[in-house]
């Protein structure tokens, strides 16, 4: 099935006037006038109908990691993302989320953590965009000691955050932890009853609206 656009309208090519008056000549620059309004309301109409949304081409990029992802204790550790799941305008590169367009970005992510440790641990996320911490990014997550030494604790974190993000600019998620025995999961499919692997990691960046 053919994607559906709303189509631009070119600027009318107006028929060049006579030195009298002439009814054809009025009735080709009318024709032509209408069909260039008639192309304008239409791709109005698109546009701000009840169902315009689905017409907009904002940028937009959803990533993940396949990996399982460990750090030493109170280490800074860049989230890696190796995965893309979706792209327009939007891309990933050394997991830099960079965007093409100047705009304010939703940022949400998540992240399957474990705890292996016999005693309840911290973890902490935070953001960079350009390599510099985002000052009120971090987040501190209280993780419970595990059930036993076969049975982790488990749990999936996540938030977002809105950014002004120039062209090219790009944002990062970094983590750190209290203790080497936290780390952030990849899970394969398993049965019983069957269900698919687990990233370890998801971001998605989203365009909201361009910069004031």
């Amino acid at each position: 099935m053919a994607q559906l656009r709303i189509t631009n309208p070119a600027p009318p090519n107006l028929p060049l006037g006579t030195n009298e008056y002439s009814r054809q000549y009025q009735d080709q620059f009318s024709n032509v006038l209408r069909l260039y309004f008639n192309q304008l309301f239409n791709a109005l109409a698109g546009l701000l109908g009840t169902e315009g949304g689905k017409y907009l081409q904002n940028t937009y990029g959803a990533f993940s990691s396949s990996q399982s992802q460990t750090t030493t204790a109170n280490t800074a550790t860049l989230m890696t993302l190796d995965t893309t799941d979706f792209s327009n305008g939007v891309s990933i590169s050394s997991s830099k989320i960079t965007v093409t367009s100047p705009g304010i970005y939703n940022l949400q992510f998540s992240a399957q953590v474990q705890n292996l440790d016999n005693a309840p641990q911290d973890l902490f996320i935070w953001l960079k965009q350009n390599g510099t911490d985002i000052a009120g990014s971090t987040g501190i997550v209280g993780l419970p000691a595990r059930k036993n030494p076969g049975d982790p604790f488990h749990d999936i974190k996540g938030w977002n955050y809105y950014l002004s993000m120039a062209a090219n600019d790009y944002v990062q998620i970094y983590w750190s932890t209290t203790s080497a025995n936290v780390s952030i999961q990849f899970y394969a499919a398993s049965g019983t009853p069957t269900k698919p692997s687990t990233q370890s990691v998801v971001a998605t960046l989203s365009f909201v609206s361009a910069l004031q």
